[in-house]
């Protein structure tokens, strides 16, 4: 693979996980750009070097190192998880890490399309859904507050 297709893939995926660690980092959560991007480079990076080492092995099996990935990504996004009494938090952010991660593998494999929609999409739905919450959540504290006068 020429280096410059290297280079980009590489920079793409830093960039897309770096969308997504932005929209964490401005709602003060604990995986926010810098871990996002580096989870998109590595997983990039993972991608490509399997598919150039297996480029010259014949019966070789590249996906393998794409499946340990995300078993790897799952031990990151269990420790952003905290349970505390009955409530548990970082669940979105884990799944913000499984998502990157995921986008850093189609980044790598080339499939550029899949990688930044799903990027864009991901944003918009953890932007969106952030918003209607918020709403939700005054809608019920002023009608808690009608009912206690």
């Amino acid at each position: 693979m020429p280096i410059h297709i290297v280079l980009f893939r590489l920079l793409l995926a830093a960039a897309l996980g770096g969308l997504v660690g932005y929209e964490r980092e401005t709602i003060r959560k604990p995986a926010g750009l810098r871990t996002m991007m580096l989870v998109g480079l590595g997983s990039c990076l993972f991608t490509i070097a399997s598919a150039q080492m297996a480029a010259g092995v014949p019966n070789a099996d590249p996906a393998r190192i794409a499946a340990q990935v995300v078993s790897g990504i799952g031990f990151l996004g269990a420790g952003s998880i905290i349970r505390a009494g009955t409530s548990v938090v970082g669940v979105t952010t884990a799944a913000s890490i499984w998502l990157v991660a995921a986008v850093g593998l189609a980044t790598g494999a080339g499939l550029y399309f899949h990688a930044i929609f799903a990027t864009v999409l991901a944003y918009a739905i953890l932007r969106i859904v952030e918003r209607f919450l918020e709403t939700k959540k005054y809608e019920e504290e002023v009608e808690k507050a009608k009912e206690e006068q």
